[in-house]
């Protein structure tokens, strides 16, 4: 079994919840922090190990929180500090962990530092943010494009110059060359630590230290003109090599704390340069770079079984691997792969090698919302019409009714309840989503073959992925139904768990995932 000398990282289950969306307790039609305390027994209950918490930070929410304003306080549409302080004591209460969101390439331009940045450039935090002159012909300094569409400039007109933007031109990119500020977002990370957060996922990280020459990206050859962030390669803006720097100063601070403070990085790219944050063979980065390889993948057997071995391949030696299916800024699984696909995508999540996040509602099988124009809130999806995040972060449905139990007021987007029903309908009832993933994670917190074992990929007929996960005396066999047909094959062992009930030694039946021992 598991040693005391185990992270609990390496063995748990990380659930994301988006605040917003999550509970409303007063009312107002968005989430806060009480909503969350309310509701964090359907977490227990559901087996998760840690929540993480998308920003709560005071801000103007341009960008939904994103946009930071203070990185050490709470905003009051979310509750006050007392209110986060309770939800760290609920939360350890119930033996679960809490991280947080940190957002380290950008602050909001309504923050003070920014503010005073802004007003000369002879100003003491002039530097804290990243700036330059016109070009020649006084246009923009490079052909950087906004991750949101658009240039990533916008000139100032009091001081003369562009300040960086890689996102709304109300999110300034923040200059972690600058002593000052480096120590004093270091300090912020030190001020949640202190109140008992047990780690960080650090948002957008590939972002924040770009070339300071500034040097033109190259366009890209595979953009297919539709979304403008594609055009140019991201060659001189992300991933450069004082990003990695900056994760290990981040490591170091995580390792002034006992136990060892976790952190999560936001880093989308090739597995070669996502591997880079871990920092071997030191491994004084980030001890969890996120894995996106699952949500950008065609959904059959073959890419993702190609895909798992390329990732294995990829990591360095001692290195923890992690897995996602979805988060507040990309597709459903059940949208993208199909609604048939979503147990499947469960058991695949739940079992392969390394730690999983879960985002909240994919328990439930929700799919992405239609959200109709005149309601559309997220800035990107204002800004390139069909590429917005407002379909993936809809209201949590957690009983039938009027607001669905999540408000008693005006949802802030509309509430689209899951095909399969809120969590009350699909808590009763035993073969639900909701109930698989609850087995699924009883399943795991039971076996060291699942949470510690190694992974082999085996042979299997077209269509289907099988593999092995094993840990020392145990040995379970995973197979995986991508087809919407019956699938020949033999299936030795006891049938541990499957998704759709077969116990067939011979057929794997459709869209069916079985765990076998």
């Amino acid at each position: 079994m598991t040693d005391d000398r185990t992270p609990w990282w390496k063995t748990g289950v990380i659930y994301q919840i988006y605040p917003r969306s999550f509970m409303d307790a007063d009312g107002d039609g968005v989430g806060d922090l009480a909503g969350i305390a309310a509701r964090l027994d359907h977490l227990v209950d559901l087996g998760v190990d840690a929540v993480w918490v998308s920003p709560v930070y005071p801000s103007p929410m341009r960008d939904f929180g994103y946009d930071v304003a203070d990185y050490c306080g709470i905003d009051p549409l979310f509750g006050t500090l007392e209110h986060f302080d309770a939800l760290v004591e609920a939360v350890h209460g119930r033996g679960m962990k809490l991280l947080m969101d940190f957002v380290p390439s950008h602050s909001s331009d309504a923050h003070p530092w920014f503010r005073e940045a802004r007003a000369s450039k002879d100003s003491p935090k002039r530097d804290w943010y990243l700036w330059a002159d016109p070009a020649p012909d006084g246009g923009r300094p490079n052909n950087w494009v906004s991750e949101f569409g658009g240039p990533a400039w916008t000139f100032d007109e009091a001081t003369e110059q562009y300040y960086l933007h890689i996102f709304l031109p109300s999110q300034p990119s923040l200059n972690w060359r600058n002593p000052d500020l480096r120590a004093t977002m270091l300090d912020a990370m030190r001020f949640w630590y202190d109140r008992g957060v047990d780690g960080f996922r650090i948002d957008a990280v590939e972002h924040a230290a770009p070339d300071p020459a500034f040097p033109d990206n190259p366009p890209n050859p595979a953009w297919d003109g539709d979304d403008p962030a594609q055009a140019v390669l991201r060659t001189h803006s992300a991933h450069q090599p004082e990003v990695f720097e900056i994760a290990r100063a981040m490591r170091a601070v995580a390792r002034e704390y006992e136990p060892e403070r976790l952190l999560v990085g936001e880093a989308y790219g090739t597995f070669e340069e996502v591997v880079r944050y871990y920092r071997p063979p030191a491994f004084d980065g980030f001890q969890l770079p996120f894995n996106f390889a699952l949500i950008r993948s065609p959904w059959t057997a073959q890419d993702v079984g190609r895909l798992v071995d390329d990732y294995e391949a990829a990591l360095p030696e001692g290195a923890w691997p992690n897995w996602v299916l979805g988060n507040h800024d990309r597709p459903r699984i059940a949208t993208r792969a199909g609604r048939a696909q979503a147990r499947v995508a469960a058991m695949l999540l739940l079992t392969l090698r390394g730690t999983p996040t879960l985002y909240q509602g994919e328990e439930l099988g929700k799919e992405d919302a239609v959200i109709p124009s005149e309601m559309v809130q997220d800035p990107w999806g204002r800004n390139v019409p069909g590429l917005g995040r407002d379909p993936v972060r809809t209201p949590m449905a957690w009983e039938a009714g009027e607001g669905a139990g999540f408000t008693t007021g005006t949802p802030w987007l509309p509430i689209a309840v899951p095909p399969e029903g809120p969590v009350a309908a699909q808590h009763a009832e035993p073969g639900s989503i909701l109930n698989l993933h609850r087995a699924l994670l009883r399943l795991r917190r039971g076996s060291d073959a699942l949470r510690l074992g190694g992974y082999r990929r085996l042979d299997a007929p077209e269509g289907v992925l099988l593999y092995e996960r094993r840990h020392g005396g145990e040995a379970l066999r995973v197979a995986l139904n991508f087809t919407g047909a019956a699938v020949a094959m033999p299936l030795e062992g006891d049938v541990v768990l499957s998704t759709h009930g077969g116990s067939d030694p011979a057929t794997l039946l459709a869209n069916e995932g079985r765990i076998l021992r």
